[in-house]
């Protein structure tokens, strides 16, 4: 099994699979799929038009991190249901705010 998040010299990219439609924006903790990887569940509200999930996934991963909403990008996956976001700051304190989520 795959770590859900790698760690950067400016921050993480953290692993997440993207439900878009859902009755609220919230995450599910980590799961693994088929292959060994293991990435975050998310759920959010928006629709995926025009990028709107995708920046509701950022905001809510942002708020659950405790980090500013500049510092959260999808940088993979920007139309695929498995993203790649990246997170700026100290990778040792997203590392742990991230195994908090989820359980790592």
């Amino acid at each position: 099994m795959s770590a859900s998040f790698r760690m950067r010299n400016d921050g993480v990219d953290l692993f997440v699979r993207l439900t878009p439609k859902a009755a609220m924006d919230r995450l599910e903790g980590i799961e693994t799929s088929a292959d060994g990887r293991s990435h975050l569940k998310a759920r959010v509200r928006a629709v995926p038009e025009n990028g709107a999930a995708n920046q509701a996934l950022e905001r809510l991963v942002a708020k659950a991190l405790g980090v500013p909403r500049s510092a959260v990008s999808v940088v993979a996956g920007g139309t695929a249901r498995l993203k790649t976001l990246r997170i700026l700051g100290d990778p040792a304190a997203l590392a742990k705010a991230i195994e908090a989520l989820g359980g790592d």
